[in-house]
């Protein structure tokens, strides 16, 4: 049994407890919270620290396939620019599994417990069988073109099968609104309908989404006819923004996440609760990867100010320089000083894990889980804000 006591215990659910002792087992399962108060005396057999105790923090969007195309694509190169250069590099020749395994050694030492990971292939599976990390694989279909949707959902289906029978979480999802057909669409709606799980989807990550979807020109437009060589006479613009779309292709029963939502708007919010209870509903920010590649924010006011569930992601290696959810703390504190390290905290953990489904395990140092436990130094205990030179150690 280990006592782990710090300046402050952020439980994840409850609120910060000063000068808390947590206690585990060996192997990490929470046994108690213990609260001694304002006042802290050395106590046999506690580890004490200076900083908070965290639990392990949850990676809620992530593209660990693309690990290998670390620093192989400039910033600022804008959405259509940065489509082209993955779609130029993504099979390029490289040690992918090697990159990868790097990638999830590397969240596992920065404080990360469990990853909502989108995969295309089943090249990621034997890291993920060997890996301390949880996984749910998010097995992403695209096919823009209606003649494509069999073919884009048989091999998604394939994907899938190869997690499952290596007893493996996953579940199969839409890429984005703009490169997925209606009928790609009904057919990953109703897999999802059937069999459950979480659902995932890039929403409103560019002003050129919204531009497609509004008159069907632009960026999207000529990336699709430039540079795939995509016939696009069948795309018939909707008037409406992206989310207020595709709307009766998401689910209502499934925990939803819908990732980066730079150009999200007061009017989605209010058209997604006319469809769906946001109970069930993840707005997943991964404001270093936006800032890398259109040097934009998502309005995190708005989703505040609306109690929407906010959780965390860190996108690629591709769109980032590490996959550190603390990093994207520090980024959204920067820009959006209100915030408290406290309601970062439950972003970070409990909230990626209700989103994952995976709370009753991780997210909180509720009795009986098994969550992780990260010590979080560098932080002004008079303001409660995490500092410049704030850093994540994995204690189990």
């Amino acid at each position: 049994m280990r006592k782990i006591a710090a300046t402050y215990v952020f439980p994840g659910t409850t609120s910060p407890i000063k000068n808390g002792i947590l206690v585990c087992d060996d192997e990490g399962t929470i046994i108690d919270i213990l609260d001694r108060g304002n006042s802290f005396h050395e106590e046999a057999g506690v580890e004490f620290y200076s900083g908070i105790l965290a639990p392990g923090f949850v990676n809620a969007h992530c593209h660990i396939e693309f690990s290998h195309l670390h620093s192989k694509i400039e910033k600022h190169v804008g959405f259509s620019g940065f489509l082209e250069k993955i779609n130029q590099l993504r099979n390029e020749p490289a040690e992918k599994e090697k990159a990868m395994q790097i990638a999830d050694r590397k969240m596992w030492a920065a404080g990360i417990a469990a990853v909502g990971d989108v995969s295309n292939t089943g090249l990621s599976l034997s890291m993920k069988l060997k890996s301390k990390n949880y996984y749910h694989t998010f097995v992403e279909a695209f096919g823009f073109h209606p003649s494509r949707a069999d073919r884009a959902f048989s091999k998604a289906e394939e994907v899938l099968e190869s997690f499952k029978k290596a007893k493996l979480s996953a579940s199969i999802v839409p890429h984005s609104p703009y490169s997925v057909s209606h009928e790609l669409f009904q057919k990953v709606l109703k897999n999802a309908q059937r069999n459950g799980g979480p659902f995932t989807i890039h929403n409103q990550e560019n002003k050129a989404e919204t531009e497609f979807f509004l008159s069907g020109q632009g960026d999207i437009s000529m990336h699709f006819s430039d540079n795939l060589k995509l016939d696009t006479s069948h795309w018939k613009p909707t008037g409406k923004s992206s989310l207020q779309s595709i709307l009766e292709y998401l689910p209502k029963e499934n925990q939803l996440l819908l990732v980066h939502n730079t150009q999200t708007k007061k009017e989605d919010i209010k058209a997604l609760k006319q469809h769906c209870s946001l109970v069930n509903t993840f707005f997943v920010l991964c404001p270093n990867s936006n800032l890398f590649i259109e040097n934009e924010l998502p309005p995190v006011n708005l989703f505040r100010d609306e109690k929407l569930y906010i959780c965390l992601g860190t996108d690629s290696m591709a769109s980032n320089s590490e996959l550190s959810i603390l990093q994207e703390m520090l980024t959204i504190q920067q820009n959006f000083a209100t915030i408290s390290l406290e309601e970062l905290i439950l972003w970070s953990c409990i909230n990626g894990a209700k989103a994952l489904n995976i709370d009753d395990s991780f997210g909180s140092f509720d009795k009986g889980k098994k969550p992780g436990v990260n010590l979080i130094t560098g932080i002004d205990f008079k303001t409660m804000k995490l500092t410049p030179k704030a850093k994540v150690k994995r204690l189990i």
